[in-house]
């Protein structure tokens, strides 16, 4: 975020190069409607950067109203910040490289070290003491949450999820990599609260937009999250 600028002109001004219109001028589709594939359901999350060489960009969460074909309205919006190292196509992507990986992706459930907000319907897990998330790729965990962390997962190839309390207040899972892992690919993607800075290529919002998103996504509307820039061979209208 720019130094003085308020966090509602920012989203203004990203949901007009969202697609939305200014009053009194023509509606251009909105962003969903325009992409090649938005998973199937009635809830989609995008999170476009300006660039693959930018860290933020905006979050937006859209509801199709009446059903598989209707229209996209968007239900909320806010400032993202995306990977100290950018954005880069998931074939491609290297872990290790802080990259956001670009695509379009499932969300397999939520946690947090604190308790989710209250409505929130989606599997939710809570970080304890002996919850970590495996990134050691000779480990049979590769790219999962372990309790406790098995033996042929290093630590020092782990996330101990508590010691992020701030930002795993809330998450929720990106299933990148996720399903067929891919060793060196990279893992522990999420969609989460801001740190201090860029992530370590995860999106992250801020907390009260991260408890929106959570009272908000219902896991029978099969909510995906799309992350892409606005053009390019990382356009997010390509997913």
């Amino acid at each position: 975020m720019r130094p003085g600028v308020p966090v509602a002109v920012l989203v203004s001004a990203s949901l007009l190069t969202l697609g939305a219109a200014p009053a009194g001028g023509d509606a251009s589709p909105p962003l969903p409607a325009r992409m090649a594939d938005t998973g199937g359901g009635t809830q989609l999350i995008t999170a476009v950067a300006e660039g693959t060489g930018s860290t933020t960009g905006t979050v937006t969460w859209w509801d199709r109203r009446g059903g598989s074909d209707g229209p996209w309205v968007a239900a909320g919006s806010a400032p993202a910040r995306f990977g100290s190292g950018g954005l880069a196509a998931r074939a491609g992507r290297v872990q290790g490289t802080n990259t956001t990986p670009t695509g379009l992706y499932g969300l397999p459930y939520a946690f947090g070290t604190e308790a989710p907000p209250r409505g929130t319907a989606y599997r939710y897990r809570p970080v304890r003491e002996n919850s970590w998330w495996c990134q050691d790729n000779a480990s049979l965990s590769y790219n999962r949450w372990t309790e406790p962390r098995p033996a042929d997962c290093r630590a020092a190839e782990a996330e101990h999820l508590i010691t992020y309390r701030t930002q795993y207040a809330h998450a929720l899972v990106v299933g990148f990599n996720y399903d067929r892992p891919v060793r060196g690919r990279g893992a522990g993607i999420f969609l989460h609260v801001d740190g201090r800075g860029a992530t370590a290529g995860c999106v992250s919002v801020p907390k009260e937009a991260m408890r929106r998103i959570l009272r908000w996504a219902e896991p029978g509307e099969r909510p995906h999250i799309a992350i892409g820039t606005p053009g390019g061979a990382t356009a997010i209208t390509r997913y």
